[in-house]
């Protein structure tokens, strides 16, 4: 026991005191906000001014409904609030687009552009001449059947922004929308109050269906499955890497004639675990810390991110978590025994990540009808369970015994893989030369 422990503290200390580890524990937390807020303060980058658009409207009836609905003007909008116009113009060479759009994901600069009995190929190439001037970013022509036809001509210098193209035509159906009510008698009014979407708040019955349920429950279920994950790719490739290095340095030859090979096994899966639960605990203690103080923050600027989960979900999440870690880790341990070099190791770890993608794809079907028949069973395979019962829990919790059974097969499963890799992992560190065949490997759990 006094070697199985000196293993553990080994393996923990030398990890933890490593540079790898500070790098990973402080840059996670840095690559999540790069991943998450960063994208979202880019997107908000307004670059340059408003989008500078004419519309020649052959109806001689339809400019004002679409500049305001390009703009987001509204005839019930505060005057103070109301977009400054611009004087129509034939030829456009004083008219200055100083017209700004209300706040909105685009703003929109819209003049008029008159026809004056001028035909549509003449408006066309004056308005092509102020477009490569770069007095316009683009301009719209609507036909006089525009209302028949729903057909729109948007000519842009920048045909590449699929954004901006978007937009313009989501606004530009709105405009001729709202025109057909209006040709119909229908006012805008009564069609948005017709339209108005329902509130719909959703709760868990028996709780008094007064707090609403957003899923938060479900979310945190696959962001526990996503840890899962992480710490599958971290610490599962450290747990192979320390195997593998010891095989093609040898080391396991001297460290076998002082400690048997169950103990050395069990050390080294124990102590990287250890490693994993500090850096996770780092990591919850800074999620801590931003749900003490940021929540409040975001409380104030009216955010709520309350999570409506029973203290009993939160121990589901640990042991399931620790179920699905040593399930994979010994497996990773076991491949690591059957494998010559690194190289090979990749291989042969590719078939373990997959059965956790797996698991992910069961979760849609299971979180559908989490008490049928198909996610009884896929919650009681352990390569499974840590994710697929985590979700039958916060959907529709199943009854004790199933979530009993569940941890009860799963750490039965560890038991088992822990027994079959130290057999494995007994002759395999001492084989050189290739890469052990499932005949083998058979051989060697049958001998050892």
């Amino acid at each position: 026991m006094k070697k199985f422990w000196a293993v553990v503290k080994r393996e923990y200390v030398q990890r933890v005191r490593s540079k790898m580890f500070l790098i990973v524990t402080l840059g996670a937390p840095l690559m999540f906000a790069l991943f998450t807020v960063v994208p979202i303060l880019i997107s908000s980058i307004r670059a340059g001014g408003p989008v500078r658009v004419a519309v020649a409207d052959e109806t001689g009836r339809m400019y004002e409904r679409v500049r305001d609905s390009l703009t987001g003007v509204r005839e019930e909008d505060d005057d103070e609030e109301a977009v400054e116009t611009v004087t129509p113009s034939r030829d456009g060479g004083d008219a200055r687009l100083k017209q700004a759009a209300k706040a909105s994901e685009q703003g929109f600069a819209v003049e008029q552009v008159l026809f004056d009995g001028r035909t549509r190929d003449d408006v066309t190439r004056q308005l092509d001449e102020r477009v490569k001037k770069e007095e316009l970013d683009g301009y719209i022509i609507l036909p006089k059947d525009i209302m028949e036809s729903g057909e729109v001509y948007f000519y842009a210098r920048n045909v590449g922004d699929v954004f901006t193209r978007g937009q313009v035509k989501n606004r530009l159906t709105q405009a001729v929308r709202d025109e057909r009510l209006d040709a119909r008698g229908i006012s805008r009014e009564t069609m948005r109050d017709i339209n108005q979407p329902v509130k719909f708040k959703a709760a868990k019955t028996g709780g008094g269906g007064e707090g609403e349920d957003k899923g938060e429950g479900f979310f945190l279920v696959l962001g526990v499955g996503f840890v899962i994950y992480l710490s599958i790719l971290m610490y599962g490739q450290v747990i192979l890497g320390a195997v593998i290095e010891e095989k093609e340095t040898r080391i396991a030859e001297i460290l076998f004639s002082s400690i048997r090979s169950f103990p050395l096994m069990m050390g080294k899966l124990i102590g990287v675990s250890l490693v994993a639960l500090t850096q996770f605990a780092i990591w919850g203690l800074a999620l801590a810390a931003f749900t003490l103080y940021g929540v409040a923050r975001l409380a104030d600027n009216g955010v709520n991110v309350n999570v409506h989960l029973p203290p009993s979900v939160f121990a589901y999440l640990i042991l399931f978590f620790l179920l699905g870690y040593f399930i994979y880790s010994t497996i990773y341990a076991l491949v690591g025994s059957m494998v010559t070099t690194s190289q090979e190791g990749g291989q042969l770890a590719m078939p373990v990540i997959m059965i956790l993608v797996v698991a992910f794809y069961l979760v849609f079907p299971v979180i559908r009808s989490p008490d049928s028949t198909f996610a009884f069973w896929v919650s009681m395979v352990p390569f499974f369970s840590p994710i697929t019962m985590l979700v039958r829990i916060v959907t529709q919790t199943p009854p004790f015994w199933q979530i009993a059974l569940s941890l009860g097969i799963g750490f039965a499963t560890v038991a088992l893989l822990i027994w079959l890799a130290a057999r494995v992992y007994r002759v395999g560190m001492l084989m050189y030369g290739k890469r052990a065949t499932i005949p083998e490997v058979i051989k060697w759990v049958r001998q050892a």
